[in-house]
């Protein structure tokens, strides 16, 4: 008989579903000094993007991120596996090349065993592998919850960098992994999510968003970013901000794990998904009439998720074969960006 607590016991949330509401955290960080003060630092808070980036020289940019949360499965090694490879795509989400990481480790040691600890590290010492990078180093605390995450550097040059920001009016979106993360989780929680359905989760936020690496390289795609707590529409909202761009988005379109739908529709959703329709549905229109479980399918927490790409529209069919090739068969084109007031409308 297993004698160790489930992991999503231990904790009041899970996964980037963790995450402090958007309206929050932009109110907290409103009086923070500008960091723009220092030149080289390229993308620092002012945009919302993935992570920091120093130039460092002519030819090289440091990018800088960390990302934690407290668990959303119950197998350690997946859980470990899964916060590693959300911490890394930042790095990816940027253009970059990631080069080392450090752990971030918070236990409640008097509840789980050392082994269990263990196997936390061990899955995301494994991704790190899978990424060609070192855990070379951390640091840890006793914590009354669970909570893993990295610290992640990687490197790019200047012209390699993508920001949220730099979307253009005419770019198509494509969107790489399906959503419906946290509606899982949400499954999870309650014992609804068979196995089959979780490993559907697992194998999706453990792929690495790796190729946004290569897309930095190609002139056109424009801006990229990954879709994780806040939603396919708050990290929209992010892109359109950043831009001063309205972006459209296809709901039929919209790529879905396979249970999804069904899920949502059953009412299974977390506390962050209505969170996050409070902190910006105010810059969102949506089709007249749709039903609320919908409306969570565009809210829902993404734990690493894909990345949303703005490129040019003639470059839209050539990439997403690309895209789906390179092992992202769920890459759909899910909407366009166009001139006018930031905010998204959903069709």
């Amino acid at each position: 008989m297993n004698e160790h607590p489930r992991l999503t016991s231990l904790a009041h949330g899970g996964g980037c579903g963790c995450k402090l509401a958007p309206s929050v955290l932009r109110e907290l960080l409103a009086g923070q000094p500008v960091a723009q003060a220092f030149p080289q630092l390229l993308v620092g808070t002012e945009t919302a993007d993935d992570a920091a980036v120093w130039q460092v020289d002519a030819q090289t940019c440091v990018i800088a991120t960390t990302d934690f949360f407290m668990p959303m499965v119950d197998d350690p090694r997946d859980f470990g596996r899964i916060a590693a490879t959300n911490a890394i795509s930042d790095i990816y989400a940027m253009g970059g090349r990631p080069i080392m990481a450090l752990a971030i480790l918070g236990m409640p040691i008097d509840k789980l065993a050392p082994e269990q600890i263990r196997q936390i590290l061990e899955g995301g010492r494994e991704i790190c592998a899978e990424a060609g990078i070192p855990v070379a180093g951390g640091h840890s605390i006793d914590a009354p919850e669970p909570i893993y995450g990295l610290a992640v550097i990687g490197l790019c040059h200047p012209s390699e960098l993508r920001r949220n920001a730099d979307a253009r009016p005419g770019d198509a979106l494509i969107l790489t992994k399906g959503l419906g993360i946290g509606i899982y989780s949400a499954a999870i929680k309650k014992g609804a999510l068979d196995a089959e359905g979780l490993a559907e989760m697992v194998a999706s936020a453990t792929r690495l968003n790796r190729i946004g690496t290569d897309l930095a390289k190609r002139d056109d795609v424009h801006a990229i970013t990954d879709v994780t707590g806040f939603g396919i529409l708050g990290h929209g909202l992010e892109v359109a901000r950043g831009a001063g761009l309205r972006l459209r988005l296809r709901l039929n379109d919209l790529p879905l794990l396979s249970r999804a739908a069904e899920l949502a529709e059953a009412g299974f959703a977390t506390g962050a998904s209505t969170r996050n329709w409070a902190a910006y549905g105010a810059e969102v229109t949506l089709p007249e009439g749709l039903p609320i479980w919908k409306r969570a399918l565009l809210t829902d927490p993404q734990t690493s998720g894909g990345l949303l790409i703005a490129c040019a529209a003639p470059a839209a069919g050539q990439l997403l074969d690309e895209l789906r090739a390179a092992g992202f068969p769920l890459a759909t084109i899910i909407g366009s960006a166009e001139a006018g007031p930031p905010g998204i409308v959903v069709e």
